[in-house]
């Protein structure tokens, strides 16, 4: 018998993992199975336009959609899907642009949206504080070649 009245008894420090690995397989799984949803956008025929692609940014750009019918949508927020106002978009790019300033704003505008409409989305933008607007395009198909 020892002092602390037991016999020879000692304490096991041990963690056991196995419960740590589940989690950690389960949560692997829904990210890889949400993953595909959150790269999702508004459909958006976009102008094809022989521009220099942009470098790599340090913030995430906030992105102004246009869609075929004239509406706008931004990808902040709950509602990244659902078409918004002119008021909800002046406001959401302000609240972003506060926080950070430094935020790119790119505007990305279906090709059969009318000229007028994209313009009313650069003077709300300004409004808001946008300072710099980018223009979002897809690159022109290339033309096949002659055979060789």
């Amino acid at each position: 018998m020892n002092s602390t009245g037991k016999r020879g008894r000692r304490l096991m420090a041990e963690i056991n993992v196995v419960p740590y690995i589940d989690v950690m397989l389960v949560l692997l799984i829904i990210f890889m199975v949400t993953a595909p949803l959150l790269t999702q956008g508004v459909q958006v025929d976009l102008p094809k336009a022989a521009a220099t692609p942009l470098t790599e940014q340090k913030h995430e750009p906030l992105v102004v959609s246009i869609d075929r019918r004239g509406r706008f949508y931004v990808n902040v927020g709950e509602a990244k899907q659902a078409p918004i106002d002119e008021t909800t978009l002046g406001a959401s790019v302000r609240t972003v642009l506060s926080r950070d300033a430094q935020t790119p704003v790119l505007l990305k505008a279906d090709q059969s949206v009318p000229y007028g409409r994209v313009i009313r989305a650069m003077v709300l933008l300004q409004q808001a504080g946008a300072a710099r607007v980018g223009f979002l395009t897809d690159p022109p198909a290339l033309a096949p070649g002659p055979a060789r």
